[in-house]
C-alpha cells in the first residue's frame, strides 16, 4: 500500500468515526462557544458583511441585561468548557463594553473577540488584557489599498496593523489571530500578505473564502471561481507542511484530500451543536452567519433562559440538512457532508449555496 492510500483510508476512518460521533452529538449538544453580538454599530462599511452592520445603533441589550444573561449562563452551563465569544459590528464602539467584559471576567467566564482592531490604542490592549481577553482574531482583507476598499473605511489597515502591534506589545493574550477573507480579486494578493503576516508575531493566520451571505450577495463577481478555491487551498497546505500557523475557517466540508490538511482536524459544523449566539437585539439563534429569519430566530433572551432554548429547541440545527436536497441524497460524501454548513445552505431552494464537489473532489 502506498504512503497516499493509507493516509487516505486512515482519513476515511476519521470521518466515519467522526460521523458517528455527530450522530451522537446531535441528540446530546454541548455548548462550548457561546457568541454575543454586542451591537450591529460599526465604523467601516465592508462589503462581505454577513450582518448588514452600518454606523448606526440600532436595539441593544443594556449593560444590566447582559449582567443577568452572564450570570443564568454561568449558574446553567458553567465557565470550565464555555468560551464566550464576542462580536458586533464592531463591539468596541459600546462605551460600556469593558464593563460588560469586566463583569464577564469576574464571573469567570474565558472570552475572546473579533474586532476590526481600528479603535484598539495602546490603553486599549492594556484595557482588553485587564478585563481578562484571551484572544482575539483581526480583519485584514488585503493589501492598505484593496483592505480600505472592501472595508470602506479610508486608512483602516494602517489603524488595524497598529492596533495589532498595540497587541503584541501588550505580551498578555493567549492567541493573537488575523483573519483575511479572500474573493476574486483578493486572492492575487495572497503570496504578498502571506510575507506581511510572516513579519508579524501573531499567533495563526486564517484564511478563508467569500461566503453568498449579508452584502457580499451583491456582488457575486466577487465570489470566489473553481481555480481560486484550488489556489486557496494549495496555498494552505502548502503553507502548513512548511510549518507556518496559517489555516482554514470551519466554512464547508472539503473532501478527503483536503480535510486534515488545511484545519487541525475534520470539518463538522458547530451551528446548534457546539454554538449559540445572542444578537443584539437579544434574538436567540445558532451561528450569527446564519440567514436571520423567523424560522432560524430560537428565542429572545428578554423573554426566554438560554439554557431552556437550547435545551428545548434548536431542532432546525440538530438535523440532517442532506435529507431535503436531491443532489445530496445521490452524493457518496453525504454522511460525512450532511448537507454542509447551514449559514451557507439556501432555505428556499432547500440546497446547499455552496458545495465543494466536483470543486475540489467527485
Amino acid at each position: 500500500m502506498s504512503n497516499s492510500d493509507y493516509i487516505r483510508g486512515l482519513k476515511e476512518k476519521h470521518l466515519e468515526q467522526l460521523a458517528s460521533y455527530h450522530e451522537n452529538l446531535v441528540r446530546k449538544p454541548e455548548l462550548r462557544r457561546l457568541f454575543f453580538e454586542l451591537t450591529l454599530r460599526c465604523n467601516a462599511r465592508c462589503f462581505h458583511c454577513g450582518s448588514n452592520c452600518t454606523p448606526f445603533a440600532g436595539e441593544e441589550l443594556t449593560l444590566e441585561e447582559y449582567k443577568r444573561i452572564l450570570e443564568q449562563v454561568r449558574g446553567d452551563f458553567g465557565t470550565d468548557r464555555l468560551q464566550l465569544c464576542i462580536t458586533g459590528g464592531e463591539p468596541l464602539l459600546r462605551r460600556d463594553f469593558f464593563d460588560i467584559m469586566g463583569y464577564a471576567h469576574r464571573l469567570g467566564f474565558r472570552w475572546g473577540m473579533t474586532s476590526n482592531a481600528t479603535l484598539i490604542t495602546r490603553e486599549c490592549a492594556k484595557k482588553l488584557a485587564d478585563c481578562g481577553m484571551g484572544t482575539i482574531s483581526v480583519s485584514i482583507d488585503g493589501l492598505p489599498e484593496t483592505h480600505d476598499e472592501l472595508r470602506g473605511l479610508k486608512g483602516g489597515y494602517d489603524l488595524a496593523m497598529a492596533g495589532i502591534q498595540n497587541l503584541i506589545d501588550e505580551n498578555a493574550f493567549r492567541s493573537i489571530q488575523v483573519t483575511t477573507v479572500f474573493n476574486h480579486r483578493n486572492i492575487s494578493e495572497i503570496d504578498a500578505l502571506f510575507e506581511i503576516m510572516d513579519g508579524l508575531d501573531i499567533d495563526s493566520w486564517r484564511v478563508i473564502n467569500l461566503e453568498p451571505i449579508g452584502r457580499a450577495l451583491q456582488r457575486p463577481d466577487l465570489m470566489c471561481t473553481k481555480e481560486d478555491y484550488i489556489r486557496l487551498f494549495e496555498f494552505i497546505r502548502e503553507k502548513r507542511r512548511q510549518g507556518y500557523p496559517v489555516e482554514y475557517g470551519c466554512s464547508h466540508y472539503l473532501g478527503p484530500d483536503y480535510e486534515a490538511e488545511v484545519r487541525e482536524w475534520y470539518w463538522l459544523c458547530n451551528a446548534g451543536v457546539y454554538t449559540a449566539s445572542i444578537m443584539a437585539n437579544g434574538d436567540i439563534a445558532a451561528c450569527l452567519d446564519i440567514e436571520r429569519r423567523p424560522e432560524l430566530i430560537q428565542g429572545n433572551i428578554k423573554t426566554d433562559r438560554l439554557y431552556d432554548v437550547w435545551n428545548e429547541r434548536f431542532e432546525i440545527f440538530r438535523q440532517d440538512l442532506s435529507e431535503k436536497c436531491v443532489s445530496c441524497k445521490s452524493c457518496g460524501h453525504r454522511r460525512f457532508c450532511r448537507g454542509d454548513a447551514y449559514h451557507s445552505w439556501d432555505y428556499d431552494q432547500d440546497r446547499p449555496m455552496v458545495c465543494m464537489k466536483d470543486i475540489l473532489f467527485r
